[in-house]
C-alpha cells in the first residue's frame, strides 16, 4: 500500500481500529511478561538467599 499522508497511513485503509489496537495489545501484553518474569526472578532470589541461610545456619548448629 501507498499512502499519500501521515493520516492515510493513520487510517490504515479502514482497519485502523483493528490494527493499531493489536499493536497496542501486544505491547500490553510484552510489558506484563517482562513485570511478570522479573517479579518471578526476585522471588526465586529471595527464595535462594533464604535457603543458603538455612543451610549456612544448620551447618554451623551442626559443627558446634
Amino acid at each position: 500500500m501507498i499512502w499519500g499522508s501521515m493520516e492515510t497511513f493513520l487510517a490504515m485503509g479502514g482497519y485502523a481500529f483493528y490494527v493499531w489496537g493489536s499493536y497496542g495489545m501486544a505491547i500490553v501484553l510484552l510489558a506484563g511478561e517482562i513485570l511478570l518474569v522479573v517479579g518471578r526472578r526476585r522471588t526465586t532470589l529471595r527464595r535462594l538467599s533464604l535457603t543458603r541461610r538455612m543451610t549456612a545456619k544448620d551447618r554451623n548448629e551442626t559443627a558446634a
